[in-house]
């Protein structure tokens, strides 16, 4: 009997070696006929770690190498085009700190202080 072989999204790589990967369905119901969308999870081996969440990877049967893990990692189809927001802003903030760290330097090597905003609208309003 040949070994299936699916396609599906990586959802999870919380542990190492291993993916949690959904495989969607489309499915009528057998009586009223309305069309349901499910999905199957299956937990696969990835050796070399090389899936991350969001990757649409082909997957396929192997000998169960835990409880849980039946299938490996074949290849990774297409890669997530995902942006991590929180990522993004923990770097602009970062680079906020930085530029300010710099403007300061340069102030005080150049011995002008720079009057805070505060500051300036104090001394227009005396």
């Amino acid at each position: 009997m040949p070994k299936r072989v699916e396609t599906g999204t990586v959802t999870s790589a919380a542990a190492s070696k291993t993916r949690r990967v959904e495989i969607p369905r489309i499915v009528r119901h057998p009586k009223y006929g309305r069309i349901l969308h499910s999905r199957t999870v299956c937990h696969v081996h990835d050796e070399q770690e090389e899936s991350e969440p969001g990757d649409l990877v082909e997957i396929i049967e192997c000998p169960p190498r835990s409880r849980t893990k039946r299938w490996e990692l074949v290849r990774v189809v297409a890669k997530s085009t995902a942006v991590d927001i929180s990522s993004l802003r923990s770097g602009a903030r970062a680079t906020e700190i930085r530029e300010a760290s710099a403007r300061d330097e340069a102030a005080s090597a150049t011995g002008q202080e720079e009057a805070s905003p505060a500051a300036a609208e104090q001394e227009g309003t005396n």
